[in-house]
């Protein structure tokens, strides 16, 4: 009489594996959902499991003119000029993690009313500059995005901050570490 149990083990072992192989032959994408025909913008972004994702802090923009106050509008420039600052910051980010803007799924802007534009949001500034990074010749993705106007950031010169997210399937690359510290030499 033949042992039933090889067969019994060889049965559960497909039944348990099948899921996993048949998931394995599935062709796993970021899934881009576009909005309007016109839209700069995603409707929507399906990021599956298996992604690896990168949340960026906000980010704020650097300093155009040194010669004026740092918590001044002017320092910064307008809208514009604060989110081009802004999207170069995130591309060096991302590039410092082995990613593009291509990779960027997700902006979530927050937008202060310059008072130059009586207090309201200059969303055309942000807009063009948005233009000069997203949905190009040579970037062509485009981000599902959220805009919003916000009373004030933690400096008043500030009149954007964006938070940036990025998915990829291809690994992360790791930080490099930081230098050893020296030993301090004896004299």
């Amino acid at each position: 009489m033949k042992k039933p149990i090889p067969a019994f083990v060889a049965f559960i072992a497909l039944a348990v594996s099948a899921p996993v192989l048949f998931a394995a032959t599935q062709a796993v994408e970021i899934r881009r959902i576009k909005g309007a025909a016109a839209s700069p913008i995603l409707a929507g972004v399906a990021v599956p499991a298996n992604a690896n994702v990168l949340y960026l802090s906000g980010q704020v923009p650097l300093v155009a003119d040194k010669t004026k106050p740092a918590d001044s509008i002017d320092a910064y420039g307008d809208t514009k000029t604060q989110a081009i600052s802004v999207f170069s910051k995130i591309k060096g980010l991302l590039a410092d993690q082995g990613l593009t803007l291509g990779d960027v799924v997700k902006l979530t802007v927050y937008l202060v009313g310059d008072p130059k534009n009586g207090g309201k949001l200059d969303f055309k500034g942000f807009s063009e500059a948005y233009a000069q990074f997203f949905g190009t010749t040579q970037q062509p993705n485009i981000v599902a995005r959220t805009t919003v106007q916000v009373a004030a950031l933690a400096n008043p010169g500030f009149l954007i901050e964006v938070e940036a997210t990025a998915a990829t399937l291809a690994p992360i690359a790791a930080p490099a570490p930081p230098p050893a510290p020296q030993p301090k030499s004896a004299k």
